[in-house]
């Protein structure tokens, strides 16, 4: 089979458009059926449902006290107290019971008084009550035959007491769409079937894009199941997507609670309504998938211009749609979102969930490819009243990036990105409530503010700490651009020797407190078991060596620069000197999987993946903080989490860390 190519790249509502035209073209449509209101909770209507009785349906009191005809009552006055018999003229009675015939009218019990006079219990008011005061009229809620809820509604808890009132014990909805998930690829098993070391040798990759596929498809309301994972061969695949459209071998995958669909239930075939097929639809030599869905009936798209996601694949088989959707997890988590779930929304006669959208600004340039519209994954912030968006990696391939994300940038496919500072409109993947109760950090990173993060949700629910790694110096930056309400840092001024006081006075204007975090020991990861001989700074020289560096402007990549300069070393001899990562764990991940023979990180980096480490100094890990921030509630909950026993005694239990001046002011910068 020759290799793929792409068709013309579409715009994904172009693309969209077309493929539902042709959907609509063989008018495929749900089955319809009738559920009780106990398993009706999230299911759509799929006609309108009228009530079958009126709610309320008697006259019923609103209030507890006595039922009267008001007529009765209209000369009563505080100077001329109307007095009305108990059991005849007046009744009483409590809220929701029905109104005694004759009555039209509630007193409430405060304004009654009682008395016993001529053998009788007598009621006595001082003002008159007006016809259906204090009363729930029949039909007030609801009518008998009226609509209680329309078609294409997604059925809530107020929903469902809604139907209940009116006295609906089941409903009409849409059969679930059958949606089959068909993994493909000769390197994929299954997440219990993935063995540490294959993992580790790369002879494996884990299959858990069926799992986000199968969370997507259930709160859209769709029946997924996961089909077994399909070999790189075009016949095999051909076999399992024909397979999912005839039902056959649903019984052997996952998905829904009941395991497989059965289409006897609603009254039609048992396939799938809809087939998913995970990767290959890209245009490598492995990349089946345009060209087995080309031989089984007909594809209209193979491309879209969005980024991740431009390999999907849209066509149609047997009247059904089929989705090619690539393997990297981002790209196919949009290309569910563009293609997917509207398509489901649109069977159920919804309108599919839109986001919230709000403007931001970004800390820094974000520039993108022309021709291609981008979806840019954000940590965002509320600082002094704006929206602050720090990109995350754009790889198609880092699932954090959207579990880690408070929301998504979309740049134009005309646009050559945005500038830092200029306002973006961003679709939060958080409510607002979340951004405004949100610390955002930038600067240096450490593994400490992850753990932060979580005793900070732990201590105090409402507040959280979000952290963005740009490097010391970008931290500081921020900072005076007023995008962040911390920084973490840890720049030494070769000359002092002093830790972040002379940075903090070159970069900053307004007055900040120093706070510090950690003592962390920094040193040279390598290989497990050393296999070079690592044992200083000097080695890193060596010809043949290679080593992964921090990006410029972190405290670390200036501790390395500090100390190649006191040994009369140049950077250009060393190999692998540009070769940059943001984290120390990326770094120690590099070390780990033999990319680089040597890296520079903290302790607890090397711990957290069993690296040798060989000590090159401990440094001074701080937080810089503006003094207009230190006094806000979530800043005192944040101190008060870093100067807690809990946080110093799992710092501590890392490895590399000291904590003897954690939570206290180093310094403070009066401002200039």
């Amino acid at each position: 089979m020759k290799r793929n190519t792409y068709l013309t790249l579409l715009p994904p509502d172009e693309a969209r458009s077309l493929w539902f035209a042709k959907l609509n073209a063989h008018m495929h449509s749900l089955a319809e059926e009738t559920v009780p209101l106990t398993e009706a909770l999230r299911r759509v209507l799929s006609r309108p449902v009228a009530a079958l009785r009126s709610s309320p349906a008697f006259h019923g009191a609103a209030m507890d006290g006595i039922a009267v005809n008001a007529e009765d009552t209209f000369a009563a006055s505080p100077r001329n107290p109307l007095r009305l018999e108990l059991g005849k003229a007046a009744h009483w009675i409590n809220t929701g019971h029905p109104l005694p015939d004759g009555c039209n009218a509630v007193i409430m019990v405060e304004n009654v008084n009682t008395e016993t006079a001529e053998d009788a219990q007598w009621a006595v008011i001082e003002k008159a009550a007006f016809p259906w005061q204090h009363v729930r009229k029949m039909g007030e809620d609801m009518v008998a035959t009226e609509i209680i809820l329309p078609p294409g509604v997604c059925i809530g808890p107020y929903d469902l007491g809604a139907l209940a009132a009116g006295g609906v014990l089941e409903v009409p909805v849409f059969a679930r769409p059958r949606v089959a998930i068909v993994p493909s690829g000769s390197e994929i098993v299954p997440l219990n079937q993935a063995r540490e070391e294959d993992l580790r040798a790369g002879r494996v990759l884990p299959e858990f894009n069926s799992l986000i596929f199968s969370a997507m498809i259930t709160e859209a309301g769709g029946d997924p199941v996961t089909l077994p994972v399909v070999p790189d061969e075009p016949e095999a695949i051909a076999a399992a997507v024909m397979a999912a459209l005839d039902g056959a071998g649903a019984e052997a995958g996952t998905g829904t609670e009941s395991g497989a669909w059965s289409g006897a239930d609603a009254g039609t075939e048992a396939g799938a309504d809809l087939v998913i097929l995970n990767a290959g639809s890209s245009a490598g030599s492995h990349d089946y998938t345009a060209h087995v869905l080309e031989s089984l009936g007909e594809v209209l798209v193979h491309g879209v211009s969005v980024m991740p996601g431009k390999p999907t694949v849209l066509a149609v088989v047997r009247g059904k749609p089929v989705i090619g959707v690539p393997g990297y997890p981002v790209s196919a988590g949009i290309a569910m979102e563009e293609f997917v779930l509207p398509l489901l929304a649109l069977w159920q006669k919804r309108v599919a969930t839109e986001r919230e959208k709000a403007t931001a600004i970004p800390c820094n340039p974000l520039p993108s490819r022309p021709g291609m519209e981008e979806r840019l994954r954000v940590k965002l912030g509320r600082v002094d009243g704006t929206i602050v968006a720090v990109p995350l990696p754009r790889g198609a391939g880092t699932i954090t990036s959207l579990s880690r994300a408070d929301g998504i940038i979309r740049i134009p496919r005309d646009s050559e990105g945005c500038d830092a500072g200029e306002p973006v409109t961003v679709d939060l993947l958080r409510p607002q409530a979340a951004l405004d109760n949100a610390l955002l950090a930038i600067g240096s990173h450490d593994n400490t503010l992850d753990l932060l993060d979580s005793l900070l949700r732990k201590t105090h629910p409402r507040y959280r700490l979000t952290s963005a790694h740009v490097g010391s110096l970008g931290g500081l930056m921020a900072l005076g651009r007023g995008q962040c309400h911390l920084a973490g840092s840890h720049l030494l001024d070769a000359a002092s020797g002093v830790y972040n006081r002379k940075a903090i006075e070159e970069n900053l204007e307004e007055p900040v407190v120093l706070l510090r975090l950690v003592d962390r020991e920094q040193g040279i990861l390598t290989a497990p078991g050393n296999p070079l001989g690592i044992s200083g700074i000097e080695d890193l020289a060596r010809e043949g060596l290679r080593f992964v560096n921090r990006q410029r402007g972190s405290g670390t990549r200036v501790l390395l620069d500090y100390r190649l300069a006191c040994l009369g070393i140049a950077p250009t001899r060393i190999t692998g000197y540009r070769d940059e990562e943001y984290t120390h764990m990326n770094v120690a991940a590099a070390v780990l999987s033999g990319r680089a023979d040597a890296g520079l990180a903290v302790r607890s980096a090397a711990n957290a993946l069993g690296l040798p480490f060989v000590p090159v100094g401990v440094e001074e890990y701080d937080l810089v903080i503006p003094r207009r921030f230190y006094e806000t509630p979530a800043m005192q909950a944040l101190l008060d989490v870093i100067r807690s026993a809990d946080f110093k005694q799992t710092v501590t239990a890392l490895g590399g860390y000291g904590t003897e001046k954690t939570g206290q002011i180093i310094w403070e910068h009066p401002g200039r």
